[in-house]
């Protein structure tokens, strides 16, 4: 068994790209191996900024023999298909053949013995065919080649058991590059060529010429070293695991060190302060406690003779001046009122549909407002507010340099305009929450403001029919969805979500559409499945309980779907739900065998035995209790009420024949089967409950 050693050495690979390009080199090489009958026991890729690399162990020195069997025409078939035959295998009689008796007869059959190719003529094609079929998100070409990369190309390591495989990289317009044994090592801490004969010889002399070839040691090694130094001066490394990924893609050899921030500076936000040092310098904010020290920690590529001290130095007078740039944004936007700014939200375009983001505020303040009303303690002026402030701060030269501090330097700018806090929190949290890990707004005004930011783009791209299709979702309908649940669920709102929904589109005067709550109603269970899913919480029951149709009450429905469940859960209720299930096909097949319906009325003078009657008064009461529990609420007791049909309907299928003689009776008890769904149907659609 032998071992693949493959390096592409390039310049520097963009870090977002790394861990994909390392995971589609390892699938084209797996895939090309196994297509070729080649095994292996492992096969493994890594990646640093300027080379990606593959070793695949335990590999044959040659392929297997294999055996291709033909079938051919059979015996005393005309001569033009054994012609045909001949010419197509390269037979000169067809003798060659042999005949094998089969079901259909006696057929011509070639049977040809494949001998397998050595590994080593096999792997050069597989090489370069899967450096061709790279799916590179953007590509370049260099030099007068025609051949395209991420980065220019420099080199190629393809060796096999230790030798240079035979094979040239055809880079177009007459260049060339041949395999070889040959990869570079740091770019400034290494010395010349370096030339390998395997694996573990490239690791240890690339480990040499100080390259880290591991990604996963690369970002380990950073991690602990940060906190190392941070824990020295008595300080954390604000978490950043976006950051740490990038950063380790940025180096080949990391050093941490750790700088100091001007105090002048530090009498900004603190998220400019990291917003800025992030964006910009890839630096990590450290914390004092519960505040943002004046310390950044920043990874360098390389060894200083002096400890790094001129590096250090050098680190702190960029920032210095990044954050200069941050404070003159910071003290433009203070010269102007916050609510001066909203007058340039009618230059913003939202959506060439959906009309600009000033048109957007006026609507989202109008159904804010209107959804205060079920937020209790929500001051509705205060929400009208914060409504009529969110998207002001778009205009400020703070966002417009970092985007991602939007609706927070709304919070700074509202408050130093003397904003009520309710008003300001509202503002920085109205695009909360953003993702599961995103905390959700509990403040009153803050949820009020949140919901009908999310509410209102639901329901005007819905109007205008730019829903989510399949994995596309451009406008992030599905995140705004999932968002607003959170916002019902986690506080407790009752919400009519249809009417909701209605007055929403209602703010859309110039659409003529048709209704979008059914649908938006229908998206809105789909990623409520999504959310009880995390939960442990059946689909199939949060679709009985949606498909009642008039249930658009979050809270109320996740009620219903928690005594649905444990009721499903009895004994009485899963065998009840088997016995639904039998009267339902009853049903079903007479209905389409007589092709009429037989929802009807019951008629009890027609009834024949007592478990006929019984049957009906239990449905009759169970019904009746039913509606009296859910119009309190009270849905464990509306179960209840369904448990008291499993023993009525029990000695009804022992011993009542529904398919009777007698025409009038059979169409009685048909129509008794069928009141058995509508009086389950008062709870949940049982048809559509699973297992």
């Amino acid at each position: 068994m032998a071992e693949l050693l493959f390096e592409l050495l390039s310049e520097e690979i963009p870090a977002r790209m790394q861990a994909k390009a390392a995971s589609d080199l390892k699938r084209l090489v797996s895939d090309g191996l196994k297509g070729a009958g080649l095994a292996f026991t492992s096969i493994e890729s890594y990646v640093t900024p300027r080379r990606i690399t593959l070793v695949a162990d335990g590999l044959p020195d040659r392929q297997p023999d294999v055996s291709e069997e033909k079938k051919g025409p059979k015996v005393g078939a005309p001569e033009q298909a054994i012609g045909g035959f001949l010419k197509a295998n390269g037979l000169s009689s067809i003798d060659e053949a042999e005949i094998r008796e089969t079901p259909k007869g006696n057929f011509y059959f070639l049977v040809k013995e494949i001998a397998g190719q050595a590994t080593a003529d096999v792997l050069s094609d597989l090489l370069i065919s899967a450096i061709q079929a790279m799916p590179w998100a953007k590509s370049m070409r260099w030099a007068n080649g025609s051949f395209r990369w991420v980065r220019p190309l420099r080199s190629v390591i393809a060796l096999f058991d230790g030798r240079i495989l035979t094979g040239t990289l055809d880079l177009g317009n007459g260049l060339t590059m041949p395999f070889g044994a040959t990869t570079s090592g740091h770019r400034f801490m290494s010395d010349g060529p370096i030339e390998v004969t395997g694996f573990a010889d490239y690791r240890n002399r690339l480990a040499a010429a100080k390259v880290m070839l591991d990604p996963a040691e690369r970002r380990n090694t950073i991690a602990e070293a940060a906190a190392k130094i941070t824990a020295a001066e008595g300080l954390a490394l604000k978490p950043d695991d976006g950051l740490l990924d990038e950063v380790t893609g940025l180096v080949e050899w990391p050093v941490v060190m750790m700088g100091r921030i001007d105090e002048s500076f530090m009498s900004l936000p603190p998220e400019v302060l990291s917003t800025s040092m992030r964006s910009h310098q890839k630096y990590f904010s450290v914390r004092d406690g519960d505040k943002l020290a004046n310390r950044f920690v920043f990874v360098a590529n390389m060894e200083a003779s002096d400890g790094g001290a001129t590096i250090v130095e050098g680190n702190e007078r960029v920032l210095s001046a990044r954050l200069a740039d941050a404070r003159f944004f910071w003290d433009q936007d203070c010269q102007k009122p916050l609510a001066s700014r909203t007058t340039a939200l009618s230059d913003i375009v939202f959506h060439a549909r959906l009309g600009t983001v000033d048109q957007k505020v006026d609507r989202v303040e109008a159904l804010a407002a209107e959804l205060s009303v079920y937020i209790p303690t929500a001051d509705k002026d205060r929400v009208r507010s914060a409504a009529r402030l969110a998207k002001a701060d778009l205009v400020t030269g703070m966002v417009g340099e970092f985007p991602e501090l939007q609706g927070i330097m709304g919070r700074y700018y509202a408050l130093q305009d003397g904003e009520h806090e309710d008003v300001a929190l509202a503002i920085a949290e109205h695009y909360s929450p953003l993702g599961p890990g995103d905390a959700c707004p509990s403040a009153p005004v803050s949820v009020a403001l949140a919901l009908a930011d999310k509410i209102d783009i639901l329901t005007g791209f819905f109007a205008i029919d730019e829903k989510p299709t399949g994995s596309k979702d451009p406008y992030a309908l599905r995140r705004a969805a999932l968002g607003a649940i959170r916002l019902i669920i986690e506080n407790g709102l009752r919400l009519p979500l249809l009417s909701v929904f209605d007055a929403a589109q209602q703010l859309y005067p110039h659409l003529d559409s048709a209704p979008v709550a059914p649908d938006l109603l229908e998206f809105f269970a789909d990623r409520l499945k999504v959310v009880l899913k995390d939960k442990g919480v059946r689909h199939d029951l949060v679709s009985a309980v949606f498909s009642l149709g008039s249930e658009d009450d979050l809270v109320r429905l996740l009620a219903r779907v928690d005594a649905l469940a444990a009721f499903i859960g009895s004994e009485d209720g899963a065998n009840l739900l088997i016995a639904f299930r039998r009267a339902a096909n009853i049903v079903r097949i007479e209905e389409k065998k007589d092709g009429a319906g037989y929802s009807g009325d019951v008629s009890r003078g027609t009834f024949e035995q007592d478990q006929e009657h019984q049957l009906f008064e239990a449905l009759e009461q169970s019904a009746s209790a039913a509606t009296a529990a859910l119009s309190e609420e009270d849905f464990a007791a509306a179960m209840a009420a369904l448990a008291k049909l499993r023993q009525p309907l029990d000695r009804f299928f022992e011993d009542v024949t529904v398919n009777a003689e007698n025409a009038d009776l059979r169409a009685n008890r048909l129509r008794l089967l069928s009141r058995i769904g509508a009086t389950l149907g008062e709870v949940a659609d049982f048809s559509k409950i699973e297992g």
